[in-house]
């Protein structure tokens, strides 16, 4: 989940593209000129499968999404998405104020679920936030990222300690629940701070808590 401290600490120039799926060509092109008209850069298009076929997970954005669209429902989409391990921010419009559906979508990770006729300023402000999520959670991926291909570095037996390090425990024990010795377990130790890149165990094991 992201904080609202997470999304204060963004850059307040929000990068990204704005996807706009929707099966209404006239809400499509007043969403689409809204966000332009704010600078934000845009991606229309008119059915669910028609976005999934050309969606670049790499392309950091938002979508804004209608929920009963002909063919596959915004809700579907979404479940797609995330069987494809893609979760960009959602905001979905709908003419049907279904309080199921909202709830469900929500669950699953939308911002918002807005009722059409919908106040523009009130759009533009969850696309703002829904931009900063999406940047937020991009930083934590890369970062992410970065400590499993150090974790790749690691033999066997130094993932093996640095699991013991991270928890706590002293040299001498883990030397004896391992039945090495004291001097091989500092060996592992040096080896393993250095590979992962810390000073010492606690920053190790907060470095860890990052990929959780």
């Amino acid at each position: 989940m992201v904080s609202l401290s997470d999304t204060h600490n963004a850059s307040c120039v929000h990068a990204g593209t704005v996807f706009i799926v929707d099966d209404d060509l006239d809400v499509r092109n007043a969403v689409a000129l809204l966000a332009k008209s704010d600078g934000l850069e845009v991606e229309v298009y008119s059915s669910a499968p028609e976005f999934l076929a050309g969606y670049d997970p790499q392309k950091s954005g938002c979508l804004v999404l209608d929920v009963r669209m002909p063919g596959m429902s915004g809700i579907e989409m979404q479940r797609e998405l995330h069987a494809r391990c893609q979760n960009p921010p959602i905001i979905f419009v709908t003419a049907h104020g279904e309080i199921p559906l909202a709830t469900q979508a929500i669950r699953a990770g939308a911002v918002d679920f807005i009722q059409k006729p919908f106040s523009p300023q009130f759009l533009l402000e969850r696309i703002h936030e829904a931009l900063m999520i999406d940047q937020v959670q991009r930083r934590r991926s890369a970062s992410g990222c970065e400590v499993r291909q150090r974790l790749d570095l690691l033999t066997n037996r130094e993932q093996q300690i640095m699991k013991l390090l991270a928890a706590g425990e002293s040299t001498k024990h883990i030397a004896a629940l391992l039945a090495i010795s004291p001097k091989t377990v500092d060996n592992h130790r040096a080896k393993i701070l250095e590979k992962m890149r810390v000073d010492n165990p606690t920053q190790l094991a907060h470095l860890l808590e990052t990929i959780d």
